[in-house]
Formats: structure tokens, C-alpha cells, sequence
């Protein structure tokens, strides 16, 4: 059940504003008593929620009286309060990362060969946005059918933001795809494709129908390989991510004849 306590009030504070909306205007000491707070920490109380706008006070009066605000103004004003403090919390956590960022790229790559897996639809899409980012020279992409258990809108333009940033850390980009993938992207794909990326120089796309399978070369040392499912034909069963300068090689120079006979795509 949701409390005061949830907006940032003190279980004293929420006794107090809850009985001044039952008394009416009080003074201190009536207070203490009709919310049991002692009177030792009644003032600090008051002065605590008045500071939140939550109670006026006639400091005319004596001994001083305080009236609760009505409480859905108390409440947008808690609430704002609220996503203040989120806000900055937010841009103090982002000035962090960015002092991460600067301090953890000093470190040097790993250059043995390394691979890891991800299992299930999620854990593949969130593998290949992560390895995207990861690239400081060079992304080759080769998709070919869709899958059933992946939604492409969503995909398909978080995949193009993904690259967006790549370009804009100079990178270069070069994609080939089915001509059946391209043809089950939505329209938005399209119209950001137009917008944003096909007039850049370090960013192209080609179709070519032999495309069979789908995989990312990263950096020339890196490849993403995406993994069918064995008992359902088109559905993506994970994707390995294999870290080895050899095998990265040999796989670009099958993509580069393919790549060679493909068609700039038009959308």
C-alpha cells in the first residue's frame, strides 16, 4: 500500500500533515498530541514539511497555527520534488560514467582469443547491441532472414541507432543483407535510413540473395555469430562471439566476394 513515506516524507512528517487534515488548523502542541509526535520534535517536523509546501502557518496568531495544503496540490508538489531529485541523481550518474568511460578506455585490449555465447531471442539482440558498441574502427554486418521471435521494428531501428553512434566515433559501416530482410523492415527503417545514413561516405549497404547466414565482423578481430534454432527453421536460437584475428580474416575475405557481387541497396 502506498504511503507519504513512498514521496519522501518521514513517518513523523506523514503523521503530522495526516492530522492536520483532520483538525483543521492547530497549533503546535495540538498537534503533538493528535498525531503522537512528541513535542520534543513537533517543531522540526513543522518546519520540515512547511519547507516542502506541504502546510501554511499564520504566524500572526499565538501561539502560531498551521493549516495542511489541500492535498492534491501537496502531492504534485511531492511528486516534482521527487523527479528533481531523480533528474539530478540521473546527470550525477551520467557525469560518472563519463569519468569511467575516460578512465577504463586507458586500459589495454585483451588480445588472446576469447568467446562467449548468448542463449534465447533477448540475450542475442542485447549481445549484438553491446558488441556494436564496442567498436572503435570497423562493423561489417550480414543479416539474412528475419526471425519469427524478434520483433524487426524494434530491432531494425535500435540496430541503425547503434550504428548512428558508431559512424559518429568513425567508424565505418558496410552491411549486407537478404533481399528478404530488407523487404520485412517497416518504413520507419527506411525513413531513417534516407535521413541520417545513406548519403554518409563511411556508411553502405548492398543485398545480395546468397546471403544465407547472419554474423558481425568487429574490428577485424571480433566476429558475432548468430546461431539457428536446429528444430525451427528460421528462428534465432543465440549467437556466439568468437574473438580471434584469424578466424575474423578468413570470414571477411567469403564476405568481401559477396560482398563484391551485392547491389547498393535501394530502399
Amino acid at each position: 500500500m502506498a504511503t507519504l513515506r513512498d514521496l519522501g516524507l518521514s513517518e513523523y512528517e506523514s503523521r503530522v500533515y495526516r492530522a492536520l487534515l483532520n483538525t483543521g488548523p492547530a497549533t503546535a502542541k495540538e498537534l503533538s498530541r493528535a498525531s503522537d509526535v512528541p513535542m520534543g520534535r513537533i517543531y522540526d517536523v513543522l518546519n520540515s514539511i512547511e519547507q516542502h509546501n506541504l502546510v501554511r502557518s499564520q504566524t500572526a496568531s499565538r501561539p502560531k497555527k498551521y493549516v495542511a495544503v489541500e492535498p492534491a496540490t501537496a502531492l504534485d508538489r511531492l511528486l516534482e520534488d521527487k523527479k528533481r531529485e531523480l533528474e539530478a541523481r540521473a546527470r550525477q550518474y551520467e557525469e560518472i560514467v563519463d569519468d569511467l568511460s575516460a578512465e577504463l578506455d586507458v586500459a589495454d585490449p585483451v588480445e588472446e582469443e576469447f568467446w562467449t555465447a548468448a542463449v534465447g531471442p533477448e540475450e542475442t539482440y542485447d549481445l549484438l547491441l553491446e558488441r556494436l558498441a564496442a567498436a572503435d574502427r570497423e562493423v561489417i554486418m550480414v543479416a539474412a532472414n528475419p526471425s519469427p521471435q524478434i520483433d524487426v521494428r524494434t530491432v531494425g531501428e535500435d540496430v541503425l541507432a547503434e550504428l548512428e553512434d558508431a559512424l559518429d566515433r568513425g567508424v565505418t559501416v558496410d552491411v549486407l543483407l537478404s533481399r528478404d530482410l530488407v523487404d520485412a523492415l517497416p518504413e520507419s527503417v527506411g525513413r531513417r535510413y534516407r535521413r541520417t545514413l545513406q548519403a554518409r561516405e563511411d556508411f553502405s549497404v548492398r543485398t545480395n540473395d546468397d546471403v544465407r547466414g547472419s554474423f558481425n565482423i568487429i574490428d577485424d578481430v571480433e566476429v558475432c555469430i548468430q546461431v539457428p534454432n536446429p528444430l525451427a527453421t528460421g528462428d534465432a536460437f543465440g549467437m556466439i562471439d568468437l574473438k580471434d584475428p584469424a578466424f575474423a580474416a578468413d570470414v571477411h575475405d567469403e564476405f568481401f566476394s559477396t560482398w563484391e557481387e551485392a547491389t547498393p541497396l535501394q530502399f
